[in-house]
C-alpha cells in the first residue's frame, strides 16, 4: 500500500478556530469577550468561527440578555473534543512519520 499523509480535519486546521476550540477544551466554557481576549480576535472574525464552528456541532453557544448587555457563552460539544484530539493525533502523526522511499526516488524528486 502506498504512504499517505493522515487526513486533517479542514474546519479546524484554522487559526483562530484551532484557539477557540483548544481554549474550551481547556475550560469548563468560556465567555465571548473572554474568548475575543484570549485570541486577539475581532468581534465580528470570532462570531463568525463559533458559528461555523457550532454550525459543524463542536460547540454549543447560550445567550442570556439582549441588546448591549447580552452574554454569550461557548462550550465544547462531546463531537468538538473527539474531533479536536483526531486532529491533534493526525498532526503528531503528520510530524513524527517519516516518507518512505529509497534515496533513488528521492532524487528524482530533488
Amino acid at each position: 500500500m502506498a504512504f499517505k499523509f493522515p487526513v486533517i480535519n479542514p474546519l479546524l486546521h484554522n487559526e483562530l478556530r484551532l484557539k477557540i476550540m483548544v481554549a474550551l477544551d481547556s475550560l469548563e466554557s468560556a465567555n465571548f469577550m473572554y474568548l475575543c481576549d484570549i485570541t486577539d480576535a475581532t468581534r465580528g472574525n470570532l462570531s463568525v468561527q463559533i458559528k461555523t464552528l457550532q454550525e459543524a456541532g463542536y460547540l454549543e453557544v447560550s445567550k442570556s440578555g439582549s441588546g448591549p448587555s447580552a452574554r454569550s457563552v461557548c462550550r465544547i460539544t462531546r463531537k468538538g473534543m473527539e474531533v479536536l484530539h483526531v486532529y491533534e493525533q493526525g498532526l503528531r502523526r503528520l510530524f513524527s512519520e517519516r516518507v518512505p522511499g529509497d534515496k533513488e526516488s528521492l532524487q528524482k524528486i530533488g
